[in-house]
């Protein structure tokens, strides 16, 4: 991990944006699917799962940013195969959830608690951790506000997202207290440059404010 971080940061010339979003509507979406979920497949369903599975329809409308650097050049994909960061004892791995963007919800909340308890377990299977096209790193359950990741080459981009936390904000010109989250995308700028960044970023955050509607 620090060999191919090191690499990540000293070879690709990573680009930042950034966007809070309202998660009222997610908040109250998950509130809705979870105890179905949860009776029917016996799993936690959380709010990762809702961002993988809005974050990959989305950026099939965004090609480069689930897209491959490589030596010939730009490599698009019609799939998205999903990494998400999983803590281990002794590091981070990149748990990968293939097709995310046809996966049901619970679908989704299935491989990556079986993936995650198989990565704490140190039984993960090669392919657990090959082939992700685009990551998701969370960081909002351990209560951090902001931050931005390291790029996982040959990825084109990777999704940083911080805790979900009632804050102070204007609405209709008053100030209002909502529940906001925080979005950092690194993209690596030989692929996506910055207007293709931020249109991604605007796109994911209109869905996280209409989940409903994203997911059809």
């Amino acid at each position: 991990m620090a060999e191919r971080t090191t690499e990540s940061w000293t070879t690709v010339p990573h680009f930042f944006v950034a966007r809070e979003v309202e998660a009222t509507a997610l908040n109250a979406f998950r509130e809705r699917l979870l105890p179905e979920i949860e009776r029917t497949h016996h799993i936690r369903f959380t709010h990762t799962d809702l961002l993988v599975a809005l974050a990959a329809r989305i950026l099939l409308k965004h090609p480069r940013l689930n897209s491959s650097y490589t030596p010939q050049g730009i490599r698009l994909h019609d799939h998205v195969n999903m990494g998400v960061a999983i803590a281990v004892n002794d590091g981070v791995v990149a748990a990968v959830i293939p097709n995310a963007h046809t996966a049901s919800l619970a679908e989704i909340a299935t491989q990556r608690h079986a993936i995650a308890e198989r990565a704490r377990a140190g039984k993960l299977r090669p392919a657990d951790i090959a082939d992700a096209t685009f990551t998701i790193s969370n960081l909002g359950m351990f209560h951090i506000d902001r931050f931005t990741a390291i790029i996982t080459p040959p990825q084109a981009a990777i999704l940083a997202v911080g805790a979900i936390a009632d804050r102070v904000v204007v609405v209709e010109g008053k100030p209002a207290v909502r529940p906001m989250m925080t979005l950092s995308l690194s993209s690596d700028h030989r692929v996506a440059d910055g207007a293709r960044a931020a249109m991604f970023m605007n796109d994911l955050c209109d869905a996280l404010r209409d989940p409903a509607n994203a997911l059809g």
